[in-house]
């Protein structure tokens, strides 16, 4: 290994970059080449989902592809970016929870109350054994540094949120897997522009977007034979991942004071984080004000996720997909040359940009029942 490295220094390559190429590739392979083993075994022994109330599908598709994306997190970042596993010494036990509890329930269906019970277990793993926590608010409502049992609170409650929210967005093709993977595009672009001390966390970031760019080849598959889910298991895997990278972004920007740190400063850096993750939280927020509004359960299921809004309009799974993921795309590019405006103006732009997302696919139906009404 050091004459590998010796000689990657005398041609000038770093050994970072290596790292991102096959953490790229490798997670790609593992990935592609597992899914179709596990559709085998799924119709072998019918796991498969059923369509139901919040489905948009009329057929039983395998519903096990998230086993393909741990498999693959699992291998590669344990090898390219092992650092990350050193770090935070309760991610991998975190990330085995969450998969033994996702397969649990893509197979027998868990009560809610047991999915919550394991998320609240990986949330206070990762928050407290770990110490992954959102310390300071940067000035939003005028909170600065928070206390901190107040913050391991904020931050459990977050994780739990953003598990959920991915869990509640992967309800068509496309939409979860193409969301995760711009969102971790995101996020290690932004690790990467934050120098070196970061570069563990741009290898996992890669690493996601391999794993699920190999997924989406066949959860947007024509074909029946070679489509599959990412289920819960899939789902709550890359919400907590991506929470996880998402809270690790905001903590950069806090000043630790610790000469082995750089130190950078971004007021808005919170309010970026959640431009960059305000799909799954409008989408999660508005069907619950809308439940309550509407005096039911905020747990029972429904179609008023915006996903199932565009379907109405008659769009296909593709294009609802990638018309979501375009317009909260925007959202982010918005924030981003905003970012040195007040944080809670910034905030407030965010979030109604955010539901007039949501609202405007209801806008398009009713001017166009109007013009058929018209015209009848």
């Amino acid at each position: 290994m050091k004459n590998f490295e010796l000689f990657l220094n005398e041609t000038g390559i770093s050994i970072f970059y290596i790292k991102v190429g096959l953490g790229f590739l490798s997670s790609f392979l593992i990935t592609f080449f597992s899914i179709p083993t596990i559709i085998k075994i799924s119709k072998r022994k019918n796991l498969m989902d059923e369509p139901g109330v919040r489905s948009s599908h009329l057929r039983k598709i395998p519903n096990l592809g998230g086993i393909a994306i741990f498999y693959s997190i699992g291998i590669c970042t344990s090898i390219f970016a092992y650092e990350i596993f050193d770090l935070y010494k309760f991610l991998f036990a975190s990330l085995i929870i969450l998969l033994y509890v996702g397969i649990m329930d893509d197979i027998v269906v868990m009560r809610a109350y047991k999915k919550l019970v394991a998320q609240v277990v990986v949330s206070v793993l990762i928050v407290v054994g770990s110490d992954v926590r959102i310390r300071n608010l940067f000035g939003i409502f005028g909170v600065y540094e928070v206390h901190y049992w107040i913050s391991v609170f904020v931050t459990v409650i977050t994780f739990i949120i953003l598990i959920n929210a991915f869990n509640l967005i992967d309800g068509i093709d496309g939409l979860a897997g193409g969301y995760s993977l711009i969102c971790s595009a995101l996020f290690g672009i932004s690790y990467y522009r934050l120098g070196e001390y970061n570069y563990p966390l741009v290898i996992l970031s890669v690493v996601l977007i391999g794993s699920v760019l190999a997924f989406l080849y066949y959860n947007m598959s024509n074909y029946r034979a070679t489509k599959i889910f990412m289920g819960d298991t899939g789902s709550m895997l890359l919400g907590f991942l991506l929470a996880f990278t998402c809270i690790c972004f905001i903590d950069i920007f806090i000043d630790k004071k610790l000469f082995s740190i750089p130190s950078y400063h971004l007021e808005s850096a919170p309010v970026i984080a959640v431009a960059i993750l305000i799909l799954p939280i409008v989408d999660t927020l508005n069907v619950i004000i809308v439940r309550l509004w509407n005096k039911k359960s905020p747990f029972e299921a429904d179609k008023n996720h915006i996903h199932h809004k565009l379907l109405k309009l008659d769009l296909t799974h593709r294009r609802s997909s990638f018309y979501i993921i375009t317009y909260y795309l925007a959202i982010v590019t918005v924030t981003y040359f905003l970012r040195h405006t007040n944080v809670n103006l910034l905030l407030f732009i965010v979030l109604f940009l955010g539901f007039l997302g949501a609202y405007i696919p209801d806008f398009i139906f009713m001017l166009k029942n109007n013009k058929i009404k018209t015209n009848n």
